[in-house]
């Protein structure tokens, strides 16, 4: 795709021209970024100029969801990271000021190794099968400090994370859609742009984002080979407004994620024909796992190099799969950031249904993840309760059910696949249903693109409009439900097979 330069010339004009000289005129398919600024500068809103660009297409919204990038100019490099506030790796909290070196391993996992400091000594190293570093706090949108920083390099949101492909490394970095958007908006089109401009291409950056699938260890890259993105350096708060203002918008092809290619083409473009462009997932299939972690070894080998004080009754970064569960520990495509928000002491948050300081189940991670009773879930409404033969758990929650089985992790589903996956629901056993009913579906709901249209009605990750208990009914946290209650949607939730099937990545 080609790229709009950054630069930041007042002159609409003289920005054309130097953006064409720089990025040249593109492929002329889709949103033209030129044609963007000039349509707003006329006097158009976002709607109106994806309306242009995009015909037939449809406004669609998300829930919560990430992307995983790989950052191209890092292959065949190790993964060599820092951070002012500390960081994780496979469970373990590291100090503030000290590294970590990523090096992939065959069986999908990664050698690493701790120093003080980019170039100092080492602490320790092993062999981990999580190769993944984590912030210190998961959720979108933290400080500065909270940032992994490559070590000579720039600094990035999220989750940082290395693959072997063909015997080479890939660096990825995998991040809520929005912390990734920061840093790809302000990269393909100028801060000082109009408003209006800026948040079309916001919203075509998301479409284009989710609907990528290029390798199994990554959806999308950080190059004009992609979109370009930056991580943290070239983010603006003008930028990150047009970002904020269009949360969770994507344009949708019959309810397919539209991979919706733009361009600098300096002469204004002309509409696409989105028949041509390729889709991805539906909205309810953006997915939310979370980390799985084995048990400590019963009878570790000291000779194998162990940190300094490990033993049978200290969990360390050997116990650790990928936050996906899957074999070999390589992340799969569109799943988010999946390390568990911690107190400083190291203990789960204090939240409903979950006992401070105790280790929590993977559906209890899910709940903390998505903001507990803050969240788009609200309360529990049942404790967790098996699902048939065996094949996992769920919780019913006010506005939604996490499912957890150990092939696909723990994950927000809509109601309608648990009734599949537990057809005792029907007659009320286990269930916040009594009268037999089954509510609607959590598709998200679209509309016809057209001038003045207001966007989403339901930003990702809050209670949608109609919740299903009413304000004034209060009742303890894992109690039975009363007569009438149905889980509202949740924006995301996805439908998954009856049969929990799972797909191999490779």
């Amino acid at each position: 795709m080609a790229i709009g330069a950054t630069m930041l010339v007042p002159p609409a004009d003289e920005v054309y021209r130097m953006l064409a000289e720089a990025g040249g005129p593109g492929h002329g398919r889709g949103l033209s970024q030129h044609g963007a600024l000039h349509n707003a500068d006329n006097g158009q809103n976002s709607d109106q100029i994806l309306t242009y660009y995009y015909p037939g297409a449809e406004l669609g919204t998300i829930g919560p969801a990430s992307v995983s990038v790989r950052l191209q100019e890092q292959d065949n490099a190790d993964l060599v990271v820092t951070s002012d506030a500390g960081m994780r790796l496979a469970g373990q909290a590291l100090q503030a000021g000290e590294a970590v070196r990523l090096t992939p391993l065959p069986d999908g996992g990664a050698q690493a190794v701790v120093t003080q400091g980019c170039d100092g000594p080492v602490l320790w190293e092993n062999p981990v099968q999580d190769p993944w570093i984590y912030p210190i706090d998961p959720t979108p949108g933290r400080p500065a400090a909270e940032h992994l920083t490559l070590c000579g390099g720039g600094a990035y949101r999220g989750s940082l994370g290395v693959a072997a492909e063909n015997g080479e490394t890939r660096t990825v970095n995998r991040l809520d859609i929005q912390d990734y958007l920061l840093g790809v908006v302000p990269a393909e089109m100028p801060p000082d742009w109009a408003p209006a401009a800026l948040e079309a291409q916001a919203v075509a950056a998301r479409s284009y984002a989710l609907a990528e699938t290029r390798w199994p260890y990554a959806q999308t890259c950080d190059t004009t080979d992609c979109q370009v993105y930056s991580g943290t350096a070239q983010e603006d708060p003008r930028t990150t407004a047009a970002v904020e203002a269009t949360a969770g918008r994507v344009l949708l092809r019959d309810g397919r994620i539209l991979r919706a290619e733009y361009s600098a083409a300096p002469d204004g473009g002309s509409p696409a024909d989105i028949q041509t462009f390729e889709v991805g997932p539906t909205p309810a299939e953006l997915t939310v796992t979370t980390p799985m972690p084995l048990p400590p070894p019963v009878n570790p080998d000291v000779a194998t190099g162990l940190p300094e004080g490990t033993g049978p009754e200290t969990p360390g970064p050997w116990s650790e799969v990928s936050p996906e569960g899957t074999k070999s520990g390589v992340p799969v495509p569109r799943t988010p950031e999946g390390s568990l928000p911690v107190s400083p002491g190291g203990t789960l948050p204090a939240s409903p249904g979950i006992a401070p300081g105790s280790t929590p189940s993977p559906i209890e991670t899910a709940y903390a993840e998505m903001g507990g009773a803050h969240g788009a879930l609200g309360m529990p409404v049942t404790p967790e309760l098996p699902l048939p033969e065996d094949a996992g758990r769920y919780r019913l929650f006010e506005n939604g059910v996490i499912v957890y089985t150990a092939e696909l992790g723990a994950q927000v589903v809509d109601f309608d696949t648990l009734m599949q996956l537990v057809p005792s629901l029907t007659d009320g056993a286990g269930s916040a249903e009594t009268d037999g009913t089954t509510p609607g579906g959590t598709e998200s709901g679209s509309s016809e693109l057209g001038a003045g249209d207001s966007g989403a009605t339901t930003p990702p990750g809050r209670m949608p409009a109609g919740r299903a208990v009413p304000e004034a009914e209060t009742r303890p946290a894992g109690s039975g439900a009363v007569d009438g209650d149905r889980p509202a949607p949740v924006p995301g939730a996805q439908r998954i097979p009856t049969r929990m099937e799972t797909t191999e990545v490779f």
